[in-house]
């Protein structure tokens, strides 16, 4: 009898733990469903909504301060972003069409994007691609500038990323806040907005500030889609796909200024551009010819990693901000094929 009343406590226990397994995977499988629907939401709010606000962008030591207009007007999109602090600086964009306006020399910098990155706008992947890069969870609730938003948790599946901390305004999806965490779930990089409206956005906030450009210098940021050049990395980090392939003719005037490293901006050559990424984070690898006489080396600003080294006849700079393991992987595996005529 003592026996069987034994053994019947064994499977009531059983049981009772089966049933609280279930209730914890169902739980789970439930709580990352929602966390990628809440990356979803916050994926098409960016493009979608009209928002107006001034955002801090804190890397390291360093601060900077901006405001961005963000306006949907049928099937264009405007946006406006302007720097506050340092040297004056606007960005317009219509579509695809990026105007800087730079009023300290009088000059209009236009050039194509085809990518939209610009924060609140981050994610260039869907949650289902991110899922077998990052652990995505909910985390918990708060608030960013007077705004009820929640916490998603995104961690990384090897070293070879970054984690991140994505704060999503409750009622309308927009990200508010973007945090990047290292692998002591340490903050080394944060953008978050300080003031924000969201919704009823005048079309005419999207526009230049600059209303009388009459003699300004206007320059067109001389940019072509490439075609395979030869150069590739052969031992990419799990994930990373190329986006885009570029050539750039860089000028002292600053043409490029918006995407290139300051180190590829003295003089005026041509450089290629590749760029990687796993839909969260980039890197980008720029190659010219090295007849300048430059010092290997790298070094770090918060998230972002640099190497800069020299191949043969060319000078190659490796930027990402991902961890130094990836920035060296990549920087270590670049080589250059010749290509064969068929």
């Amino acid at each position: 009898m003592r026996q069987t009343i034994a053994f019947l406590k064994f499977v009531v226990a059983m049981s009772f733990f089966l049933v609280l397994s279930a209730h914890a995977d169902g739980t789970g499988v439930s709580d990352a469903r929602e966390a990628q629907s809440w990356l979803k939401k916050m994926q098409a709010a960016a493009q979608k909504l009209n928002y107006s606000g001034t955002f801090v962008y804190q890397q390291g030591n360093q601060m900077r301060t901006s405001r961005i207009t963000h306006v949907l007007d049928g099937r264009n999109e405007y946006e406006k972003l302007e720097v506050l602090d340092g040297k004056p600086r606007e960005y317009v964009r219509t579509n695809d069409e990026v105007i800087c306006y730079v009023p300290e020399s009088k000059t209009l910098l236009v050039e194509k994007r085809g990518v939209q990155d610009v924060f609140p706008a981050i994610l260039a992947a869907s949650p289902a691609e991110l899922e077998g890069l990052y652990s995505i969870r909910k985390g918990e609730v708060g608030r960013v500038a007077g705004y009820d938003c929640q916490a998603i948790l995104l961690e990384p599946r090897d070293n070879m990323r970054y984690g991140y901390r994505l704060w999503v305004e409750r009622s309308s999806g927009l990200l508010l806040r973007a945090q990047t965490l290292n692998e002591k779930q340490e903050v080394i990089e944060q953008i978050a907005f300080t003031q924000i409206a969201i919704g009823d956005v005048d079309r005419a906030r999207a526009k230049s500030s600059f209303t009388n450009t009459s003699g300004w210098k206007v320059e067109n940021a001389v940019m072509s889609q490439a075609g395979p050049s030869g150069w590739t990395v052969k031992s990419l980090p799990a994930g990373f796909k190329k986006v885009r392939e570029v050539k750039r003719v860089v000028t002292d005037s600053g043409a490029t200024e918006s995407v290139a490293p300051a180190s590829l901006r003295s003089g005026q050559r041509e450089v290629s551009q590749m760029v990687f990424s796993d839909g969260l984070a980039a890197i980008s690898v720029f190659i010219e010819p090295g007849s300048q006489s430059r010092t290997e080396g790298s070094m770090q600003q918060g998230a972002l990693n640099i190497v800069g080294k020299r191949q043969g006849d060319f000078w190659l700079t490796i930027v990402g901000e991902v961890p130094s393991t990836a920035i060296r992987q990549v920087a270590n595996s670049i080589e250059f094929t010749s290509r064969q005529l068929k």
